[in-house]
């Protein structure tokens, strides 16, 4: 007597094809292929840069390195030579960019040191099209041997074509400071860590880490001892900024605008708030302070931080409202008009 297996077996002939796809359909993939830089940018200065700097191509860069960056400027006088781009980090710190079209070169890594002993800068971020070995390895050793008040960052820039599609860029970040290292920068620009503001790092690390697993941002700040988190919305001066209150006992989540734009972009989002709240699920509290300059949307609830058996519920709690703030504002944010004449934001 045959085996069931062996019966299977036997069983299968040519009528296993009926379920099957029968003759294979072609299959037409593109083909991709590297574009230079040149064909798309004739001049680094005027075109590439000013391109960059634009807020949300400069957002997608920063998402690439894990930092929040705000442009401050273009072109930026430092002594005989211009610094491609200044930017701030959230603490105010200066980063510097320095792009060049082609193959890395000695120039610009002199550049890109001078640049950021001048300006003091926390960080710098050099883009080449192509990073040569010992280029590479340079940035590599200035990491792992400069003071933890500085990171560098080699970043390769590459676009992308499929048959006659639009080129896509792709940044690979070849080179840039450890996550240690980052921390280490992070407690320092902080001032001295007393117990609250310990509790304080060792909550957004946790947090973090949460965020990143539940993939609600494709990258988040390195965590510090302070009283604030920060993500990205997509536009400058508009932000979510989490809160960790060790004194009152309270988390939450808050849409954090800033005075420059606070006027005209507070009445906008105002407008579609019972939509928002819907989507979100809460009510939220809008404006709270009415007299400060920034404005923010508020949403908190009470808690015991010096309780860390509980944190694993608040960091999920919290997490949870960011992904939600997130899906409700972050479109909205990028439609805002925030100047006269201006448009809303183009959709990526």
């Amino acid at each position: 007597m045959s085996s069931p297996l062996r019966r299977i077996r036997q069983g299968s002939g040519k009528n296993d094809n009926a379920s099957g796809a029968g003759e294979q359909m072609p299959v037409d993939l593109g083909q991709m292929k590297k574009v230079r830089i040149r064909d798309i940018w004739k001049h680094e200065e005027h075109e590439f840069t000013p391109w960059l700097a634009s807020e949300e191509n400069f957002g997608k860069l920063a998402d690439a390195l894990g930092l929040e960056l705000q442009v401050e400027g273009v072109e930026v006088p430092v002594g005989p030579f211009s610094a491609d781009i200044l930017a701030k980090d959230n603490s105010e710190n200066f980063v510097i960019v320095e792009n060049q079209f082609g193959k890395t070169d000695h120039d610009h890594l002199g550049k890109v040191l001078t640049y950021a002993a001048t300006l003091d800068a926390s960080a710098v971020v050099w883009i080449a099209e192509r990073f040569t070995n010992e280029h590479r390895k340079a940035i590599e050793w200035l990491n792992d041997h400069t003071s933890e008040g500085l990171g560098l960052y080699a970043v390769e820039l590459v676009l992308w074509q499929i048959d006659n599609s639009k080129p896509a860029i792709q940044y690979n970040v070849l080179s840039s400071p450890s996550e240690i290292v980052k921390q280490a920068m992070a407690v320092k620009s902080g001032g001295p860590i007393t117990e609250g503001r310990k509790l304080q790092l060792d909550f957004w690390t946790m947090f973090r880490e949460a965020l990143l697993e539940r993939k609600i941002v494709s990258s988040a700040q390195t965590p510090r001892p302070q009283y604030w988190f920060d993500v990205a919305l997509g536009r400058s001066n508009i932000h979510l900024s989490n809160i960790a209150d060790t004194y009152n006992g309270r988390i939450g989540v808050r849409v954090y605008i800033g005075n420059k734009i606070a006027d005209m972009a507070l009445p906008q989002l105002e407008a579609q708030r019972s939509t928002i709240e819907q989507e979100i699920g809460e009510p939220l509290q809008w404006n709270p302070n009415p007299d400060t300059k920034d404005k923010v949307i508020l949403l908190d609830r009470k808690v015991d931080l010096n309780d860390r058996s509980k944190w694993p519920e608040y960091v999920s709690w919290l997490a949870e409202r960011v992904g939600k703030f997130k899906k409700a504002f972050e479109p909205r944010v990028k439609k805002l008009i925030l100047s006269q004449g201006e448009g809303p934001e183009p959709s990526a």
